[in-house]
């Protein structure tokens, strides 16, 4: 990290289009690929990125998984056509099967698309989100959203929490 101050808010890196309150899907593979398809609706990736973006992911998964426990996973990539960073968050009902190091269904998911010559941007945004799960307080509400509107609530929240402290 070069030192400058974590300039990322959860609420304005989630296009609304690119929240997901109820994934359908209940696999990792289906569950990356609901939430890239999230941001081609939302625009903020090309269509003709999708098929390439799910392929990274899933392949950044394959060497380790991003289940990082407590329900939550931080699917994450970088991309060379990608020239902004990209955020969708989903939440399953049921739980999705990561491959969690705790063992435990995911249930929040934050997928991040980087683009490859923002390194540090791309730590800075990991930052911001593991900030934020790392409550529990933040974790509830994030499973009790019901609407899109719910969700981007909860990240615009947790965005003046932090900014409070």
């Amino acid at each position: 990290m070069t030192g400058r101050a974590c300039v990322f808010k959860l609420g304005e890196l989630a296009a609304s289009g690119a929240v997901v309150p109820a994934i359908a899907s209940g696999d990792r593979e289906g569950a990356v690929a609901e939430l890239v398809r999230a941001l081609v609706h939302a625009g903020s990736l090309p269509p003709t990125l999708e098929a390439d973006v799910v392929k990274r992911v899933l392949q950044r998964e394959g060497r380790d998984s991003t289940g990082f426990g407590c329900g939550v996973a931080v699917p994450h990539t970088k991309h060379p056509a990608v020239k902004r960073l990209l955020l969708a968050v989903g939440v399953s009902e049921r739980g999705i099967d990561f491959s969690a190091r705790d063992r435990q269904p995911v249930y929040s998911v934050f997928l991040l698309i980087s683009p490859e010559e923002s390194p540090e941007d791309h730590l800075q945004a990991m930052e911001t989100i593991f900030r934020s799960i790392s409550r529990v307080s933040f974790r509830r509400h994030l499973r009790a959203a019901q609407t899109k509107e719910d969700l981007l609530a909860v990240l615009s929240e947790t965005d003046e929490t932090r900014r409070a402290i």
